[in-house]
C-alpha cells in the first residue's frame, strides 16, 4: 500500500511538472492566439471566470488578474456578460460574489455580472456556470483565466460540453495595464454562515483531487456523460 502510494505521488509530480514544463513553452503565445480566434466571434453572450480564495480582507494577484482580465474582455466587447464562479471553499466568503463586487467596482454594470456560488472545484466552476448560462439563455460562452488553468481545463471542457467552450487566458501585459486599480469593496454580502468549514478540514487530499478531477459531478444523468448544447 505504501509503495502504491508512493508511486502515485511522484507520477502526479511529474506530470504536473511536465504540464508546467509545456505551459512555459506556450503560455506566451497561446493567449494571443485564443484572442485572436473570440476576436473573430465577439462578443460571446458570456465568459466564465473560475474563483479563488478570499483572505486577509483584499483580493490576492491571482483574482486580481482573473477579475481585471475580464473587466478588459468586456470593455473591448469581447464578452457581453460574465459569470464569476465559487463557493466558499477555503474561507468564509463566496468567491463568486467578492469577484462580483470587485468587478462591480471597476466598472461593470450589475446587470451584466452573474454570481455562481456552488462550485468548489475549477471544473465545478465551469460546470455550474455552464447551466447558469442554459438558464439566461446564453448560446455563445467562454472561459477566461489564468494560462495556466485554462490549459489544465481544455480536455475536460472539449469533452463534456454539447456548445464549444472558448479558451481566453489572459495575456499578462494586458493585465499589467492595469495594475495600479485597487478598488475597495465591503466583502458582508459575500459572507457564509456562520458554520463554515474550509474544505482542507472536510476533505482528505485524494478527496479534492476527486473533485477537480470532475468526479463529484454525476454525468450519468447526461447522455453520453456530456451536458446538451446551449
Amino acid at each position: 500500500m505504501k509503495n502504491l502510494l508512493k508511486t502515485t505521488i511522484i507520477m502526479l509530480a511529474f506530470i504536473t511538472a511536465a504540464i508546467q514544463i509545456i505551459g512555459c513553452i506556450s503560455y506566451k503565445k497561446r493567449p494571443k492566439k485564443d484572442l485572436e480566434i473570440v476576436n473573430r466571434v465577439k462578443p460571446l453572450d458570456v465568459i466564465i471566470v473560475p474563483g479563488v480564495p478570499f483572505r486577509n480582507g483584499a483580493w490576492d494577484s491571482v483574482m486580481k488578474a482573473r477579475v481585471i482580465w475580464s473587466y478588459i474582455l468586456y470593455k473591448n466587447g469581447y464578452a457581453k456578460n460574465i459569470i464569476y464562479s465559487g463557493s466558499s471553499v477555503y474561507s468564509p466568503y463566496y468567491e463568486g460574489i467578492i469577484m462580483g463586487l470587485y468587478a462591480e467596482q471597476l466598472g461593470i454594470p450589475r446587470a451584466h455580472i452573474f454570481c455562481e456560488t456552488k462550485a468548489r472545484h475549477s471544473t465545478e466552476n465551469v460546470y455550474y456556470s455552464y447551466i447558469m448560462a442554459g438558464k439566461h439563455g446564453f448560446k455563445s460562452i467562454g472561459l477566461a483565466t489564468d494560462p495556466f488553468q485554462s490549459s489544465l481545463l481544455r480536455s475536460f471542457t472539449r469533452k463534456r460540453f454539447g456548445t464549444h467552450i472558448y479558451h481566453i487566458p489572459f495575456i499578462s501585459d494586458s493585465v499589467a495595464h492595469y495594475n495600479q486599480l485597487s478598488p475597495i469593496i465591503d466583502p458582508a454580502p459575500a459572507k457564509a454562515p456562520q458554520n463554515f468549514v474550509s474544505i482542507s478540514d472536510n476533505e482528505t487530499f485524494w478527496q479534492r483531487l476527486r473533485g477537480t478531477l470532475g468526479k463529484n459531478i454525476n454525468w450519468g444523468q447526461y447522455p453520453g456523460g456530456k451536458l446538451p448544447k446551449l
